[in-house]
């Protein structure tokens, strides 16, 4: 697969996950596929269940963990120019890694703008992958997973 040592692996969510992140980002994700989840932050009954359908309809293990497999399918390359659920997503990530005390660097409008590709290009170049801006698949794990590097 050539992904990058610098990027940690797909974490596994589950229903009752106990933490915020990456639940809103899946949630996000959820809703970019058609799947009509509130974005709350809390992995419940309706994001099993969306979860769960969206195995389904795509033939991978329907268990409702939400593990490589699924993050891999999941996922949807965005780039700028994009908008939408999935961008939001990214900005979310980055929302999630601004741990100053100032109004976040990027809104969570879902416009994928200069601010937004500035974002990935620095957690590309952060964990040594190809920087062009474009959050496919690799740049989603390293979002997502968590970078030892960065």
């Amino acid at each position: 697969m050539g992904v990058s040592t610098n990027i940690q692996p797909w974490p596994l969510v589950r229903q009752g996950h106990p933490v915020d992140h990456p639940v809103r980002t899946l949630q996000r994700l959820l809703r970019q596929r058609g799947h009509t989840v509130v974005v709350d932050g809390i992995f419940g009954p309706k994001t099993d269940a969306a979860v769960r359908a969206f195995q389904s309809a795509g033939h991978l293990a329907v268990d409702g963990i939400v593990g490589p497999r699924t993050w891999g399918a999941i996922v949807v390359t965005v780039r700028r120019g994009s908008r939408g659920e999935a961008v939001q997503g990214v900005q979310e990530e980055a929302a999630f890694r601004d741990l100053s005390d100032n109004p976040p660097t990027l809104a969570i409008d879902g416009i994928f703008g200069p601010k937004t590709e500035a974002f990935v290009r620095g957690i590309q170049q952060a964990v040594q992958i190809a920087v062009d801006g474009v959050v496919g698949p690799v740049t989603w794990q390293a979002l997502i997973s968590g970078m030892s590097s960065f």
